[in-house]
């Protein structure tokens, strides 16, 4: 007897699974209802299967999304993520993503893909092709201009979007607090919260303009480590006055103009959280903090969950899984796409049918996806084209306007803190030597001064080469009068060291964090671009030197 009730039991459950596999009533993502309805009617009538898919966002590691990935997508995978790692084929990526998004549709309730990167502009730059090279946030934080920040998030998104991308993991208000950081460095707009907030406030409408959902990260504020949370958990010692009147200041502005999304960052803040829980996975920063305190409205997505900053201490990528929702994550990021059996999965399906509350907060999360979706999907500026075409992207990328713009702000932004022989003639500087790394500076060097000679190194120099270039370059050197040196690293600085107490006349470009050329009072004259490889911000800093124009940018951080 027990056996044949419990035979019954499976039986009935069965039945109820099929039934819910079937859309009684023709409901898709599509139907004509008011947003909030029918996000409530899909989300009713899902199987925990669809819930909990629909909050997941998966990577892909090769030029193409794996079978596996696809398989993901027909289980009902809510989001995908563009990594840096696949896209120098732009058309490729744009196949790509019609491609899955057309899976999305063959599904049942037809909701189509968030697909996401992180284009933030400076040296975060996942898709890449011929997208643009872009000054950075550093670079619009010294130029101070909130419509330098509008524009360049509009034309990195109108750059992206023609690819099929709806969704962009910027912009970064992290603070410039930790000047030792090579985690957030110049992805900074600068210290000061209030500009932060502004620039960053101008970033998310230029977004929004193009048709790209922003996503500011990282809650509650990654600016005051040099700790990279993709190795370990960073621990930031502040309490929790200092939180609120500096890292959430950006965030309050934000809120006010209704920011769509919201990352979480896998911090520790353990006078604030004593148990040492990153804020990603925690119940206080999300829901208490984020959502009640703040008012916050938006859809909050975890960084990468694979990364060690989370893992190390949920212990485990399915518990990470659990806590990241139960704090109250909407999205759950991981870099990799999951095996469709890995216990992420089947451990949080199984907890959702004992457990009333866990499901709870995972249906109210699938709803909030939606509902975004279906805002922005069925806006009057429609995000990213479901199916973008392959054969148009060159009418997109690089966008025209876009390179135009780009060049003015890098002219905007450069900074001298320091003035020598300026602007740099052959009358005042004798024979000139270019050193340095990167293409673009020897091309621009080159046009302004064609005579000038030339010594070049690598870019990520080793302690070795390093070591040559000190024994070789001051061979070369020894016949010129002035050295125009372009610094990126500390490596890049210990070359320009070996002209301290010599009579060269000493010139520095600082493409990237300018604290490397601090304490560099022994040199002529030193010019600061910001960004890595950036050809605007190269020919803005030779332009400017060479006596085109007089740079006004302003150091974006207090000494």
């Amino acid at each position: 007897m027990k056996n044949n009730f419990y035979n019954m039991k499976k039986s009935f459950a069965a039945f109820i699974f099929i039934f819910a596999a079937f859309n009684v009533n023709g409901l898709d993502f599509w139907s004509d209802l008011p947003n909030d309805q029918l996000a409530y009617e899909i989300t009713e009538q899902m199987t925990d299967a669809e819930l909990f898919s629909q909050i997941l966002m998966f990577g892909w590691a090769g030029a193409e999304p794996s079978e596996l990935l696809v398989q993901w997508v027909n289980r009902g995978l809510g989001s995908v993520k563009v990594f840096g790692w696949n896209t120098d084929n732009i058309y490729q990526v744009a196949k790509s993503i019609s491609s899955v998004q057309k899976s999305a549709y063959s599904t049942r309730f037809k909701i189509p893909l968030f697909v996401a990167t992180d284009q933030e502009g400076g040296w975060i730059r996942h898709v890449k092709g011929d997208t643009s090279i872009t000054p950075g946030n550093m670079a619009i934080g010294a130029s101070g201009y909130p419509i330098d920040s509008w524009y360049s998030a509009y034309y990195i998104s109108m750059e992206i979007k023609a690819l099929g991308i709806n969704m962009n993991f910027a912009p970064t208000v992290d603070l410039f607090t930790d000047h030792n950081s090579t985690i957030i460095g110049t992805r900074s707009f600068g210290d000061d919260p209030e500009k932060a907030g502004i620039l960053g406030s101008a970033f998310v409408s230029g977004s929004l303009a193009a048709g790209v959902i922003p996503t500011v990260k990282h809650f509650p504020g990654h600016g005051d480590t040099s700790i990279d949370s993709h190795g370990r958990l960073p621990v930031i010692n502040i309490d929790l006055e200092t939180l609120k009147n500096r890292e959430l200041i950006p965030y309050e502005y934000l809120i006010k103009e209704n920011v769509p999304a919201v990352m979480s960052g896998h911090l520790s803040f353990p006078q604030i959280e004593p148990s040492g829980c990153p804020a990603s996975l925690s119940r206080y920063f999300l829901t208490d903090l984020l959502r009640n305190q703040l008012g916050y409205k938006g859809l909050i997505i975890t960084d990468d969950m694979t990364m060690v900053g989370a893992t190390s201490y949920a212990g485990s990528l399915s518990n990470a899984f659990r806590m990241a929702v139960e704090a109250g994550n909407d999205i759950i990021l991981s870099s990799t796409t999951a095996l469709l059996n890995e216990s992420l999965w089947t451990k949080n399906l199984d907890l959702m049918s004992t457990d009333p509350e866990f499901r709870k907060k995972v249906k109210d999360a699938a709803y909030r996806v939606i509902k975004v979706k279906l805002d922005y999907y069925k806006s009057g500026n429609p995000i990213a084209p479901l199916y973008p075409d392959a054969n148009q992207i060159d009418n997109f990328v690089p966008d025209k306007d876009g390179e135009k713009f780009f060049i003015e702000q890098a002219c905007r932004s450069v900074t001298a803190t320091k003035k020598g022989t300026f602007p740099l003639t052959k009358s005042n500087g004798g024979r000139i030597l270019l050193a340095g790394s990167l293409p673009g500076f020897f091309e621009t060097g080159k046009a302004h001064y064609p005579e000038a000679g030339e010594f070049r190194f690598n870019y990520d120099i080793g302690p070795n080469e390093t070591q040559w270039v000190i024994d070789n370059l001051p061979k070369t050197a020894a016949g010129y009068d002035t050295i125009v040196l372009c610094v990126s690293n500390e490596n890049h600085k210990r070359i320009a060291e070996i002209f301290k107490n010599t009579n060269k006349k000493v010139i520095i470009l600082s493409t990237m964090s300018p604290i490397i050329v601090e304490n560099m009072n022994w040199v002529d004259s030193i010019l600061l671009g910001y960004s890595w490889r950036c050809e605007y911000s190269l020919k803005a800093m030779v332009s400017a030197l060479a006596g085109d124009y007089e740079p006004k940018g302003v150091l974006p951080y207090t000494e």
